[in-house]
């Protein structure tokens, strides 16, 4: 089964538009192509990818779209358009002529409103995305865990992804709250958990037993077939890097079956985001 990286991006500081890549960031903060992530997918024996906005506009989309044409390495794109726009439904329909366009991630962590999720506004909007079996990424931080539950429940047709495990505090150890509400959005059928996105969560020099608990949660309420690993490269530099992440990844799924580790690594990605969009791949 081919493995496929889940959630990485590419950028290019000059187009400007990643308000939040600041040269704080250190050693992220520089352009990021393909080429650049090549010998990672390459030591990894990862064979495709999906490629995640990290810029709010829709210019970011049309440049990944542009970047995904280019490559038969990324297999989908997930983007982005305003969903706040009065003609966000017409937004959806509009981008998804793109066949390579797999799902869409509103920014929802960087959003001041908490209730953002709720508004009534957002249901055209994301019922265009389940017409046109586009996937909803949810970036979310642990407080917004409840609110995604209730739109979830409001569209049970729409596939969500749970980008990062909706970001646990690992850092202070504050998960308890994190626990329950995971507990409760597994119970979703139509929700699925990105393993990606830790290791910048976690404490600087985490050690495996840092993200042990959080892993063995997730995986416990979701399954092996509810689970898709992804790099969260480059920003996972910040972190220790990609073959580190991998590597954790991999030892933190040690005792799961091969057919339980090819789902988690390749499988449900090809199964979430490629089965009617992106480019074709095999899912045998």
């Amino acid at each position: 089964m081919m493995r496929i990286d889940a959630h990485h991006h590419v950028w290019t500081l000059a187009r400007a538009d990643y308000g939040w890549l600041t040269p704080e960031r250190g050693r992220i903060y520089r352009d990021f192509g393909l080429a650049d992530l090549a010998p990672h997918l390459a030591a990894a024996q990862i064979e495709g990818t999906i490629l995640v906005q990290a810029a709010p506009t829709e210019a970011e989309t049309a440049f990944m779209l542009d970047v995904a044409k280019s490559s038969e390495l990324v297999r989908g794109v997930v983007g982005w358009i305003d969903f706040d726009a009065p003609d966000a439904a017409d937004r959806v329909d509009a981008i998804a002529e793109h066949e390579l366009l797999v799902g869409l991630r509103p920014m929802v962590q960087d959003i001041a409103d908490d209730d953002w999720l709720l508004r009534p506004e957002l249901a055209a909007p994301l019922e265009a995305m389940v017409r046109h079996d586009l996937v909803f990424d949810a970036l979310v931080l642990s407080p917004h865990l409840p609110r995604l539950v209730q739109v979830v429940d409001r569209h049970p047709d729409l596939q969500f992804v749970l980008d990062h495990f909706g970001k646990p505090r690992l850092a202070t150890g504050d998960i308890a709250a994190w626990k329950d509400d995971i507990a409760s959005l597994a119970t979703r059928s139509n929700v699925v958990c990105k393993l990606s996105g830790l290791a910048t969560e976690a404490a600087p020099n985490w050690q495996l037993a840092d993200l042990r608990e959080a892993v063995d949660h997730a995986l416990a309420c979701f399954g092996p077939q509810r689970m898709l690993w992804g790099s969260d490269w480059p920003v996972v530099n910040l972190a220790g890097g990609y073959a580190q992440w991998f590597a954790a990844a991999e030892t933190l799924l040690a005792d799961l079956s091969s057919d339980a580790k090819a789902a988690i690594f390749g499988g449900n990605a090809a199964r979430i985001y490629l089965s009617s969009r992106g480019r074709p791949t095999s899912l045998k």
